[in-house]
């Protein structure tokens, strides 16, 4: 499976989806059950140390009578300043990326009921300097809505599917003693798929919302948990304070299992 196979599908399921909104419905005035968020971060430092940091996030869902749709876009970007060495073997400071990710997914979901629906999911990664440099999985299985309250929702999502990935390049030193950057071979596996969401609003104005994900394979299991908490300002803008893990079973000698990222991030609900 292709990166931009995993690319097409992702964008086949959008396609789907959009579809459902005139199906699904045939209403304008409540959209066709679409709603969606963008969230943004940046910090700076400047002076005796220099350090810049981005995330963003996109994400779009839709809940009606048949449908139950989900999408999303993320972005990390951070530099910091490094001590190098340059070609005339002084010491100088310079700006490093340190970070850099992005990832996309969506799931399409078709209601047997209020509560049981057939879902479809895909997902898409690349990391520069996580345990892979992408990753890529399709699946399809089955989703239940255990609860939902105008306070409280509980979902599940279970199902096979398949995933694709390219761990990260190793660096080893040759017999002259310089170091060569060794590319790792691509693997793939099927993989069972779960995630569980959860969303609770305190009150009129504080929201709490954790998503866990995994992929469990034979060669690799990852997980990845989003837990954030939003206090909304306005109708349409929130502050959110977001804490994510992401694990890997099996990673490149040098490589930590596990990755984490916390944030304060300005949200826009639309």
């Amino acid at each position: 499976m292709k990166r931009p196979l995993i690319i097409g599908m992702l964008l086949a399921l959008a396609g789907t989806a959009l579809h459902a909104q005139d199906a699904g419905t045939g209403t304008a005035a409540n959209n066709g059950g679409w709603t969606g968020s963008g969230e943004f971060g940046f910090a700076s430092s400047h002076g005796n140390s220099r350090t810049e940091n981005a995330n963003a996030k996109l994400g779009l869902s839709q809940e009606n009578e048949y449908w139950k749709n989900n999408f999303f876009l993320t972005g990390l970007r951070s530099k910091g300043e490094t001590t190098v060495e340059d070609a005339n073997g002084n010491t100088v400071d310079r700006m490093t990326t340190t970070a850099n990710r992005y990832a996309a997914g969506a799931s399409v979901g078709y209601k047997f009921d209020p509560r049981s629906y057939l879902v479809g999911a895909a997902r898409y990664e690349h990391d520069d300097f996580g345990a892979n440099l992408w990753q890529g999985t399709v699946s399809l299985g089955y989703g239940y809505i255990a609860l939902k309250n105008e306070r409280t929702e509980l979902s599940f999502e279970i199902g096979p599917g398949y995933k694709k990935y390219r761990p990260a390049d190793t660096t080893v030193t040759a017999a002259d003693g310089s170091t060569v950057v060794q590319r790792q071979p691509t693997e793939s596996e099927p993989v069972a798929r779960g995630l569980v969401n959860y969303k609770y609003r305190l009150n009129s104005n504080t929201a709490f919302e954790d998503t866990f994900l995994t992929e469990a394979g034979t060669k690799n299991t990852y997980y990845q948990n989003d837990a954030g908490l939003s206090v909304s300002m306005t109708k349409k803008m929130a502050l959110k304070l977001g804490f994510q893990v992401r694990y890997n079973s099996d990673v490149q000698p040098g490589t930590k299992n596990t990755d984490t990222l916390a944030t304060t991030n300005l949200v826009y609900n639309f």
